[in-house]
This record gives structure tokens, C-alpha cells and sequence, in this order.
């Protein structure tokens, strides 16, 4: 049974389960009322009658008055009996049909009570002259023969109508309730491996489906980053370590093809040297940017200080680059130093940012290059921007695939990894990178993270 099917049912059942309870409590409750209050027409009946047929005087205005005011019930009948002493109305009893015990209550004082059938008997005692009477009155209870049938009909009129619509109404909810279901259902059926790209769509209101589509659609980052890694690794690894590798090994081939001076040799070990340092560097940087592809990994969080983070990466900056022009700009920086923590990796951090200040030097050709730091309500802002070569617009979406480089750089070494590699970290630190570039006017990254405990920040 499908779950909307069950929940369809489930309501129907319980709303049915209430409905039927409610009836019940409201039969049971006219009844009760209905026989209370007949028992007190009754009694009231009882001792009209008592001094009708007791006081001989005022005897016809009593069954005058009784015929004006009191309405004649249905087999309505009149019973009074005196009582002596030794007196046992067990031979009226079995005439009226009733129990003895229901006398004895009468004689005792009481108001005593008695229902036969739809006939019901009620009797008082009444006491005249210093004697002792029993007064029974009985009547067939109209309301309990017709108008308790009646509304039992109702009642369960009203069950099987209310039924019937609780039941559509069911159908309909429940449908209506799990169509955004459906409509993820039919969207995750069209996501593969072949189109990862594409997402579930969200709205801006705030409420658990739209959640579960935005976390989802979270999911099938991280799937289509690490699809995208082992994919292009296949693809692009082969070539990129092919070239480094036929160096060696052609460099190699020609230094053993005959005997050579030591000069020779050590020009061919520096050339093979050179491929096995540049082989090094992309497989390192191969295995970078496939561990921040996942996030099932555990990195060694800690509290870092971004500017303290920013002058140690000018500082690596300054001794692989020398003629480097990094600037960093204070202007934008907070008072308040707490702004300026986040909670992040160190060693992934200086990584990521270098490899972005890197680029940003190199396709500038070493022109100035400027780190500004900036806060929000929230985040911490660092901003890298550079006056290199740009990069061509329609070009931009393809800047954070493994290898791909824009087609302006092919007067600049490098492997196309830095960028992948910088977005997988910063997402890792719950960060985000945004890119802007003109060609020939220059670069601008945007780097932004969350501060390291926001609740212990005073603006």
C-alpha cells in the first residue's frame, strides 16, 4: 500500500472513529435526558391526578385544569392505591407488571421508577386526611418510540454522508500533500551520471519540502564535483602525465643509445630532472583535488585570524615568486577582531588562497596584485584582484573544470587544477568563491566564510 494511500485511509478512519463516538455520545445523551424528562411529566401527572380524584371538593376544576394545560400521553393511565397496614401489593403488581420492590420504594418515600417495553410507570406517594397513598401514573414514551428513531436515522445519515466526504476530501489532501513528492520523484528519475548539472527545483518559500529539494540539491554538488574529478582525471591525467613522461623516457633512450661524455649525461639527468620535478608537482596536485572532492573526509578544524592567514600566504608568495607585487589592503579591515576568526584548516586554507594569488601574478605578469579583506553581518570577506590577461566571458562556466584553461594562456604554464582545487576547499569551509573577469582589464575573486561564532561578535 502506498503511503499516501495510508494516510488517506488513516484519516478517513479516525475522523469515521469520531463521528461514530460523537453520535453515540449524543444518542446516549437524548436518551438520557428524554427518559429523565418523561419520568418528570410522569410525577407531575401523578400528583394532578392525586388531587383530582383525592379531593372530592376541587375535584372538577383539577381535571379541568389538567385537560386545559396537560397534554394527554399516549395509553396514558391512572393508578391509586391506599395503603393499610399489612397491606401487600404483590396482586397489583402482577396486574401492572410490576415488581413488588418498585411499591416498596413508593411506600418508603421515594419516587420510584419503572420501564416495561415503551410503557414507563412512575409513582409518588401522597398522603391525605392522615392516609397514605400510592399514585402510579404510565404512559407509552412518545419521544423514545418515534422521535429517538428518527433521530437515529439522522445520526447514521449523517455518519455515512460525512463518511463519504471525509473520504474524498482524504483522497484529494493526501494527494494534494504529496504531489511536491511526485514532483521530486519525477525530477530525481531524470538525474544520471550523464546529466549531474541538473537540479530540483526550489521556491523561496521556507518549509521541509523545499528543505529536503535544497539539501538534495546540495548532494548533487558534491556528486557532480566528484564525478566530475574521477572523470576528468581518466580523461586529462593521461595526457597531462604522458608529456612529463615521454620526456623521461625518450631523454633516457637517447642518453643510453651510445656512450657520451659525463657533460652529456648530466645534461640528460637534469632534463629528466626537470620532467620528474614537473610529473611531481600535477600529481600532487592531482591528489589535492580529489581528496577536497570529498567531504567524507575530516579535516583538523581550528580558529585562524584571516589577515594573520593572508601575510602568511604573501610570505610563501615572496620566496617562490620574488618579483611578486602583492598588496594587501587593510583599509576595509574591522575594529573588531572577532570578525576576523574563522573556523577553518590552516594548511588547506594557505593552499587554496596561494594557489588564487598565484594565478593572479602569473597572468599578470607580475603587475600589482591586491588582497583586501572585508567583513558583512556575517561572513568574512577576502578579495584577491589582479590586472592580468582576464578571462573571456563565455569562457567563465568552464573555469572550475579539472585541466580546462581559458584560451587566452597559452603563453602561461600551468594545469588548469588551482581553481577546482581553491572551490573544493572553500566549500569544505563552508565558504563561497565567485569570479569576475573582463579580457585584458583583469581578475577579481571573492572569497567568503561564515565567521567562527557569530553569537560571540559584538557589532
Amino acid at each position: 500500500m502506498k503511503t499516501r494511500t495510508r494516510i488517506a485511509l488513516t484519516f478517513f478512519l479516525i475522523t469515521l472513529a469520531i463521528m461514530i463516538v460523537l453520535s453515540g455520545a449524543v444518542y446516549y445523551f437524548v436518551i438520557k435526558y428524554t427518559f429523565t424528562d418523561f419520568y418528570k411529566r410522569l410525577e407531575t401527572r401523578a400528583a394532578v391526578a392525586a388531587g383530582i380524584m383525592l379531593e372530592n371538593e376541587s375535584a372538577t376544576a383539577f381535571q379541568q385544569m389538567r385537560d386545559r394545560i396537560l397534554e394527554k400521553l399516549p395509553k396514558e393511565e391512572d393508578y391509586i392505591f391506599e395503603i393499610t397496614e399489612n397491606k401487600n401489593f404483590q396482586k397489583e403488581g402482577e396486574e401492572l407488571h410490576l415488581p413488588e420492590a418498585f411499591f416498596n420504594d413508593i411506600i418508603a418515600g421515594q419516587v420510584s421508577r419503572y420501564q416495561k417495553d415503551n410503557v414507563f410507570f412512575s409513582g409518588i406517594l401522597y398522603q391525605k386526611d392522615n392516609r397514605s397513598y400510592i399514585v402510579i401514573v404510565s404512559a407509552e414514551n412518545y419521544y423514545y418510540s418515534h422521535h429517538l428513531v428518527n433521530l437515529r436515522r439522522i445520526l447514521l445519515l449523517a455518519i455515512i454522508s460525512v463518511s463519504l466526504l471525509v473520504f474524498s476530501v482524504s483522497v484529494v489532501f493526501s494527494r494534494y500533500v504529496f504531489n511536491p513528492v511526485r514532483e521530486i520523484t519525477n525530477q530525481v528519475k531524470e538525474i544520471n551520471s550523464q546529466n549531474l548539472h541538473l537540479r530540483l527545483t526550489t521556491s523561496s518559500i521556507h518549509d521541509d519540502v523545499n528543505e529536503l529539494k535544497m539539501t538534495f540539491n546540495t548532494m548533487l554538488d558534491r556528486l557532480e564535483t566528484s564525478f566530475a574529478t574521477q572523470n576528468n582525471f581518466i580523461s586529462n591525467a593521461s595526457h597531462e602525465l604522458g608529456t612529463p613522461l615521454t620526456g623521461i623516457i625518450g631523454e633516457a633512450d637517447v642518453a643510453l643509445s651510445k656512450s657520451r661524455d659525463p657533460e652529456e649525461y648530466r645534461e640528460s639527468l637534469n632534463i629528466i630532472l626537470k620532467e620528474a620535478e614537473r610529473l611531481e608537482r600535477i600529481t600532487r596536485s592531482l591528489l589535492f583535488l580529489a581528496q577536497t572532492g570529498f567531504d567524507g573526509k575530516k579535516q583538523k578544524m581550528e580558529i585562524l585570524r584571516v589577515d594573520q592567514l593572508l601575510w602568511d600566504v604573501k610570505e610563501t608568495i615572496d620566496r617562490l615568486n620574488p618579483r611578486n607585487k602583492v598588496y594587501i589592503d587593510l583599509s576595509l579591515i574591522p575594529d573588531n577582531p572577532l570578525k576576523l576568526k574563522i573556523l577553518g584548516n590552516a594548511q588547506l586554507l594557505h593552499l587554496a588562497i596561494s594557489n588564487i594569488v598565484s594565478n593572479a601574478c602569473k597572468y599578470s605578469s607580475n603587475k600589482v596584485v591586491t588582497l583586501s579583506i572585508g567583513t558583512t553581518d556575517e561572513h568574512v570577506v577576502i578579495v584577491v584582484k589582479d590586472v592580468g590577461i582576464g578571462i573571456p566571458e563565455s569562457e567563465l562556466k568552464y573555469i572550475y573544470d579539472p585541466f580546462y584553461r581559458a584560451s587566452n594562456t597559452q603563453n602561461f604554464e600551468g594545469y588548469g587544477i588551482g581553481l577546482p582545487l581553491a572551490r573544493n576547499i572553500v566549500r569544505q569551509h563552508r565558504g563561497t568563491i565567485v569570479v569576475n573577469s573582463r579580457v585584458n582589464e583583469g581578475t577579481t575573486v571573492r572569497l567568503t566564510f561564515p565567521f567562527a561564532n557569530i553569537r560571540n561578535i559584538n557589532a
